[in-house]
C-alpha cells in the first residue's frame, strides 16, 4: 500500500474539493491548481480524489476530444481498454455527463496545459462541467491561468484559483517518515534541504532517499549538516559540460 505525505498541497486540494461540493447553488464549480512540475501536484490528487471518489485523468499530448472522452468513460466503468469505441463524440459526451450528474462526483483532469493549446478540448471541459453541475478540478504548471484568459466562458466558471504550495519546513518530517524512516534529521539538516529544492517535493523526496540509503550503510540515526559533510545533494541542476580540451593538452604535454 502506498502511504502519502501529509503536507500542505493535500491540505489544499482536500480544501477545494470540499468547497467545490459545498458551493451554494448558482456558484461556478471550476476549479484550477496549478504551480511548477515537483510540488507534488498529482500526488495530492490522487490521493484526495481517492478520498471523494474523484474520476481522474491524465491528459496526454496527442489525445484529442474523443480520446479524453473514452478515457474518461474507461475511467467510469462505462467503457473497456482497447474495446470498441462507445459512439460519437456527441454520444460520449452524453454518457459521461449523465454519469457525473448522476453520481455527483467530481471529475479531475491533470495535466490540463495540454487541453489549454485547443480551443476544442477547453470548450469539450466546460461542457461536461455545464452539462452535468458536478466539479471539475483541471490541473497544470504555473502559466495555466494565464493560458485560460484565453477562454473567457471556461474562465468565468472558475471558482478556485489554487497555487501548488512549495516544500516548506514543516513538510520535511511527513516526508522522511516515508522516504527516510528511522532517522532524525536536525533542524539544520531539514533547512537545508528546503534551500536546495527550491519549492519542490520531489526534490525533498529524492534527498531523503539518498540520505536513508548512506545512513543505512554508516549506521546513521541522525543525520546533521556537519555528519553529511561533503556527500552531494540533489538540486535537480544540469552538470556542467566536461572540458575534454584540458585532458588533450595534458596529454600532449
Amino acid at each position: 500500500m502506498q502511504h502519502i505525505a501529509s503536507i500542505r498541497n493535500l491540505s489544499l486540494v482536500r480544501v477545494t474539493m470540499e468547497h467545490l461540493l459545498a458551493r451554494q447553488s448558482g456558484l461556478p464549480g471550476l476549479a484550477c491548481l496549478y504551480g511548477p512540475a515537483g510540488f507534488g501536484k498529482t500526488t495530492a490528487l490522487t490521493a484526495i480524489g481517492n478520498e471523494f471518489r474523484a474520476y481522474y485523468i491524465q491528459m496526454r499530448s496527442v489525445w484529442g476530444r474523443k480520446s479524453l472522452l473514452e478515457n474518461i468513460l474507461i475511467e467510469m466503468g462505462l467503457a473497456t481498454p482497447n474495446g470498441k469505441s462507445p459512439g460519437s463524440v456527441s454520444k460520449m459526451l452524453d454518457m459521461a455527463t449523465q454519469q457525473l450528474s448522476a453520481s455527483g462526483r467530481p471529475l479531475i483532469i491533470d495535466e490540463f496545459d495540454h487541453c489549454a493549446k485547443s480551443d476544442s478540448l477547453v470548450e469539450l471541459t466546460r461542457d461536461l462541467y455545464e452539462m452535468s453541475q458536478s466539479p471539475v478540478i483541471v490541473v497544470g504548471e504555473e502559466l495555466l491561468p494565464k493560458k485560460l484568459n484565453r477562454w473567457e466562458r471556461f474562465h468565468s466558471r472558475v471558482l478556485a484559483w489554487v497555487p501548488a504550495a512549495p516544500v516548506a519546513a514543516a513538510d520535511i518530517p511527513e516526508l522522511a517518515r516515508i522516504y527516510c524512516p528511522g532517522v532524525t534529521l536536525s533542524d539544520a539538516m531539514q533547512a537545508r534541504l528546503v534551500a536546495l529544492a527550491n519549492g519542490s517535493v520531489r526534490r525533498v523526496a529524492v534527498n531523503l532517499a539518498g540520505i536513508a540509503e548512506a545512513a543505512a550503510v554508516e549506521g546513521w540515526k541522525t543525520v546533521s549538516p556537519e555528519l553529511w559533510g561533503n556527500r552531494p545533494l540533489y538540486t535537480g541542476e544540469s552538470p556542467a559540460a566536461r572540458d575534454f580540451r584540458k585532458k588533450e593538452e595534458v596529454k600532449k604535454s
